[in-house]
């Protein structure tokens, strides 16, 4: 079942992308026990924060808002919005994940970047806004996750 708030690509204007991940989620569903398909307190914490994050800011969620699993990760376009704009929301997001942690030693990561409109459904998955947004996020990973970095 698809989110009534997943929408059609083509739909995406110039505005913000974030693509967020859980940061060591399957070292922490081995430890913890966690079955990785079905929801857990930190995936469905998550998934319920990126739900009201994209309501409150008119987003598109072009992956990963999953309610049958949990949400590990998302790809999440905001139109005509500036990255600085969405910056205290995510670190809010950030902060509840974190929170969870205090017991469980999780966090999540963001890239973030400038958005372009995708001509087609190929260029939306090959995009170079994507592929930027998912490179910030790999260095947000390698500067040790829990933390937002915006290119």
């Amino acid at each position: 079942m698809q989110s009534k708030n997943v929408r059609n690509y083509s739909k995406v204007v110039e505005g913000t992308v974030v693509v967020l991940d859980l940061d060591k989620f399957k070292e922490v569903t081995k430890e913890k026990g966690f079955d990785e398909y079905k929801p857990n307190v930190i995936t469905g914490t998550l998934t319920h924060l990126v739900e009201n994050f994209v309501r409150k800011w008119n987003a598109y969620v072009l992956y990963g808002l999953d309610y049958f699993r949990g949400t590990e990760e998302a790809i999440i376009a905001i139109p005509l919005t500036k990255p600085e704009e969405i910056l205290d929301d995510l670190e809010r997001i950030r902060k509840e994940i974190e929170r969870l942690g205090a017991t469980i030693s999780i966090g999540v990561s963001y890239g973030v970047i400038v958005n372009v409109k995708p001509r087609d459904r190929r260029e939306a998955y090959r995009n170079i806004t994507v592929k930027n947004a998912l490179k910030a996020l790999r260095e947000a990973k390698r500067k040790g996750g829990n933390r937002i970095v915006v290119k």
